[in-house]
């Protein structure tokens, strides 16, 4: 990287974020890029009592006022809903803490929940779902019904890293990754090499690709797992039955755009099992299968 070249790398939504850029403005860019990151966490963090998410989530209102950050992720969670047929669903945050994911995890930090048990108890009927969201620009206003809440989860780190793309757009060349969601490019059109991590802790990457500019997500089901009395239950709630996900996939990995967009195809393609996956994989993917199987399909370069 040359003189005018700036990384940061801190601890933030959940994991590690990496702030790179190069070029005449870098260092001011990812300073203030670092402070939105930070600005998001505290806006939308469901494990932080005064955050903006936590007050939406217990307003009795129907309708609650909503700052630019709050509107443009509540608009993310219902284009999320859209897209994927309610396959990806923000709004079932009952079903996750019912789960056990009560407390905030970071694996790389050591912070892992307890072992909890999940409770026989029934959760209580839903009073609505993604398709209940509403926004109002123009009010700023959320609109949903009371007792809807929302987590903002993967799709969350995905707008953190758009957001901050569209800070460092301009610059020669740049990259952030957000808890691994990452986001890349840059003026110069650099090709650069994108490893695919392993599912498994201490592995080789299991693919990677060479593109100038893009988004990657990876959705899985091993980091953010924890052991309950019934056994190994993780984050990924599968709507159609309201528990953890089991559908012979343990990892997939989105190209996109956008990292929103990555964000959702990746958790729709796990969701949708191996015969399903290729369908939201538009912009290429991998897959990896319980038995530790690989299957990559061509990203828009090569693979």
């Amino acid at each position: 990287m040359s003189a005018l070249a700036t990384s940061r790398s801190f601890r933030s939504l959940g994991g590690q974020v990496t702030i790179q850029a190069e070029g005449p403005g870098s260092e001011m860019a990812v300073e203030e890029a670092e402070e939105l990151v930070h600005d998001l966490h505290r806006r939308l963090s469901r494990f932080e009592p005064e955050s903006e998410l936590c007050r939406l989530n217990a307003d009795p209102c129907e309708a609650v006022p909503a700052g630019p950050l709050m509107l443009r992720f509540v608009e993310s969670a219902r284009m999320a809903g859209e897209a994927t047929g309610g396959l990806v669903d923000s709004t079932l945050l009952a079903e996750v803490e019912k789960a056990g994911y009560i407390e905030s995890i970071d694996p790389d930090a050591g912070i892992t929940p307890p072992s909890v048990g999940t409770g026989d108890d029934e959760l209580p009927p839903r009073v609505g779902d993604w398709s209940d969201l509403r926004v109002d620009p123009d009010l700023a206003l959320v609109t949903r019904p009371p007792g809807l809440r929302l987590d903002s989860g993967g799709l969350g780190k995905g707008l953190a890293a758009d957001i901050v793309a569209e800070r460092l757009a301009g610059l020669e060349t740049w990259a952030v990754e957000c808890s691994g969601d990452l986001r890349f490019g840059g003026e110069r059109g650099a090709d650069r090499r994108i490893d695919v991590g392993s599912p498994v802790a201490g592995d080789d990457p299991v693919a990677h690709f060479v593109a100038p500019a893009g988004a990657v997500a990876t959705s899985g089901v091993t980091r953010r797992s924890w052991q309950t009395d019934s056994g190994q239950s993780h984050h990924l709630i599968d709507p159609r039955t309201g528990r953890p996900a089991e559908t012979g996939l343990i990892q997939v990995t989105a190209v996109a755009p956008t990292a929103v967009e990555a964000e959702y195809r990746a958790k729709a393609a796990l969701l949708s099992g191996l015969d399903g996956a290729l369908k939201w994989l538009v912009h290429g993917g991998v897959v990896v299968t319980d038995q530790l199987e690989v299957r990559a399909w061509d990203f828009e370069r090569n693979m």
